[in-house]
């Protein structure tokens, strides 16, 4: 999800392109939460800003073989704001974790450019504790792609790919890849739209107005098929009280003629058929 260009950044950070990094930081957090009145603001009172800032001194740190240094900036960055990112994740540019207490990214969670966090979300494995050794290093948390846009308490869990544009709903559970420009909503989380434009922005992942209800179009579907096999089901019963009535007259007509005029009519019938 990140290109080759982008992700060095990381190991740059701290040259003498940080001031610039942190400036496409703050303008990218200005540019999606309208409560964000000036760069200042967000230095002095964005969580997201601060664990975003701590996670640039501990990424790098990790990288170098530091990992005791950058677990324990990364928990003081956790106790400051009530954001954990794991110091080996791997983040893009203009990353925003809007309010983001709660937030949870795990160690190979990798994120691209513009994406937006909202408080609760969790970007976990799925991989069980029994045998941590031999996943150790191991791909275990989700990759998203650019301008990708997750609202709150959302959960996407284990080696999954959400790809670009994508948006997921709030509580939304994604356990299976998403396409690219899709928005997902519920558990599991389904498809409901599309979105019109990778770059559109929509607060909290999920669009405003007359959602389709994946659950409700099934039911209604089923609800559908039902009507159709009552209606077939009136049609047999009609056929079958015409198959009761028919075989009453022909007993009738038994009765009348007699047993042995009507096997003598059936031998005239077949006989007949058998010379045309």
């Amino acid at each position: 999800m990140l290109s080759g260009d982008e992700q060095p950044q990381h190991n740059k950070w701290m040259d003498g392109k940080m001031f610039k990094y942190l400036k496409d930081e703050i303008d990218g957090m200005m540019q999606r939460d309208p409560a964000a009145r000036s760069r200042l603001e967000v230095v002095l009172c964005y969580p997201g800003f601060h664990a975003i800032v701590f996670h640039r001194i501990a990424h790098p740190l990790w990288i170098r073989g530091w990992r005791v240094l950058a677990r324990w900036i990364s928990q003081v960055a956790r106790f400051l704001t009530g954001i954990e990112i794991h110091p080996g994740a791997r983040i893009g540019r203009s990353f925003f974790v809007d309010h983001g207490m709660g937030v949870v990214v795990g160690e190979t969670s990798v994120i691209g450019n513009n994406v937006t966090l909202y408080h609760g979300v969790t970007l976990g494995g799925v991989s069980p504790s029994v045998d941590s050794d031999s996943q150790r290093d191991q791909k275990r948390h989700p990759t998203l792609g650019d301008n990708v846009i997750v609202g709150s308490g959302a959960q996407i869990l284990g080696p999954i790919t959400v790809g670009h544009g994508a948006h997921v709903g709030a509580n939304a559970v994604v356990t299976k890849d998403v396409e690219c420009c899709v928005t997902v909503v519920g558990i599991p989380a389904k498809q409901v739209s599309k979105v019109e434009a990778e770059e559109k922005f929509e607060p909290y992942g999920t669009p405003i107005g007359d959602v389709p209800d994946p659950d409700a179009q099934l039911i209604d579907g089923l609800r559908r098929q039902i009507g159709e096999l009552r209606g077939q089901i009136g049609e047999v019963a009609r056929l079958q009280a015409r198959i009761d009535e028919l075989e009453r007259e022909l007993a009738e007509v038994e009765q009348r003629i007699g047993p042995v005029a009507v096997r003598e009519a059936a031998k005239a019938v077949a006989t007949a058929d058998r010379k045309n």
